[in-house]
């Protein structure tokens, strides 16, 4: 049987670099950044189709030449992970459709993986038990786990270990692509280079800043959620809600720690960020280390008009919305 799901993106509402770490797995042995990050699914998305035929192997197809199709890939070591976890056979054949940026983020790859461990289970018609989907993803990458858990999450560690947030309503937003390359590994070594002693402090104070906005989230975000659709197009209780929840955000000074060394070397990437703010974002940011960026909105009007602009400036650019969980959840499956 062939499944077919969506695999959605995600944008970081903030995102602190701390001291590098020696993490140790088993016989592997590794130096990460202790991090800490608000993670947000978006409905922006790749679509997967996958079957498991007769015969043994994984088999990646994608139209798209920046996809990688051999073992590099993280659909594949997830594949060939969660086959030997659920102890099945066969052929496992998975064609990526790619909608989204192949880096600039959006944590698409990451997002593919998850999606594609979903889709064996599917056809299987096996599931895998909780804790182990999510040993799995953070095996292979410390982006994967917050697309287990989907809408507003946070991640600690180095980024694998999420946990669940109050969901921020649905919010119009624009993803603009700037066809620019940012090397990851580079801004983590310029951020070293340029706060040697101070990121166990910065990880304190975001820590403090977090703590003041979801005590705040926590009053205004109901335990009941109805239907109810304001105006402005945002799913919301009372009117404003989405609003307020991204102003006390902004209030608290909640950043991305990555725009203080990729916006010097790439100005243009910082000019984007201002036109987003500009057109009435609400909140703009770097997504991870870019190259992708993001405004967040009242309404989808003022998202389609900001996206038009970037768009008539020669900058890829697309409205579109969070996803709480719930949405995340019930839209994976086509």
């Amino acid at each position: 049987m062939r499944i077919t799901v969506r695999s959605f993106a995600k944008i970081n509402l903030g995102l602190c670099i701390g001291p590098a770490r020696s993490y140790a797995d088993r016989s592997v042995r590794a130096t990460f950044h202790e991090l800490r990050t608000v993670y947000q699914t978006i409905a922006l998305h790749d679509v997967l189709r996958l079957e498991v035929v007769k015969g043994s192997g994984i088999e990646i197809r994608s139209a798209d030449p920046r996809v990688p199709t051999d073992e590099s890939n993280t659909c594949y070591k997830t594949l060939a992970k969660a086959m030997t976890a659920l102890k099945a056979k066969g052929k496992v054949i998975l064609e990526i459709e790619k909608r989204l940026p192949v880096q600039g983020g959006l944590g698409g790859a990451s997002g593919n993986a998850v999606s594609a461990i979903l889709a064996l289970e599917r056809a299987l018609k096996k599931t895998l038990p909780g804790p182990e989907r999510l040993r799995i993803a953070a095996e292979v990458g410390s982006d994967l786990p917050l697309f287990l858990v989907g809408g507003t999450s946070l991640g600690v560690s180095h980024g694998e270990e999420v946990y669940p947030l109050p969901d921020l309503p649905a919010t119009p937003c624009v993803i603009a692509t700037p066809e620019i390359g940012v090397s990851t590994p580079k801004a983590f070594a310029d951020w070293d280079q340029l706060t040697p002693t101070t990121s166990s402090d910065r990880i304190n104070q975001f820590g403090r800043m977090l703590s003041v906005w979801l005590s705040g989230l926590s009053d205004k975000v109901p335990q009941k959620k109805t239907s109810f659709r304001s105006s402005s197009g945002v799913p919301a209780v009372g009117r404003g809600r989405a609003e307020t929840l991204l102003l006390d955000l902004v209030r608290t000074g909640i950043e991305n720690d990555f725009e203080i060394v990729v916006f010097p070397q790439y100005p243009a990437l910082r000019e984007v960020k201002r036109v987003l703010e500009r057109s009435g974002a609400l909140y703009a940011s770097l997504s991870g280390s870019g190259s992708a960026l993001y405004g967040l909105y009242r309404t989808r009007t003022q998202a389609e008009q900001a996206a038009r602009r970037l768009q008539k400036a020669g900058i890829p650019a697309i409205a579109t919305t969070t996803l709480t969980r719930s949405q995340y959840w019930k839209k994976l499956s086509i």
